[in-house]
């Protein structure tokens, strides 16, 4: 099962700049379109915790 589209519009990163978030269905992750962090999709549901998600400023993907 893949995420609803309609909550794909609304989700952004969880950082102050809020920014859209891409949806990669085979990865199922999301990705932060400013800072790059790569955030985890498990079993369908998005898990945008800065604390686990991989990359983004000063970090290594």
């Amino acid at each position: 099962m893949a995420l609803d589209p309609q909550l794909l519009e609304i989700l952004a990163c969880p950082d102050t700049h809020h920014a859209p978030l891409t949806y990669d269905a085979e990865a199922q992750t999301l990705t932060c379109t400013q800072c790059g962090r790569i955030f985890e999709v498990r079993d369908d549901v998005p898990v945008l915790l800065l604390d686990e998600a991989r990359g983004g400023p000063g970090q290594a993907s």
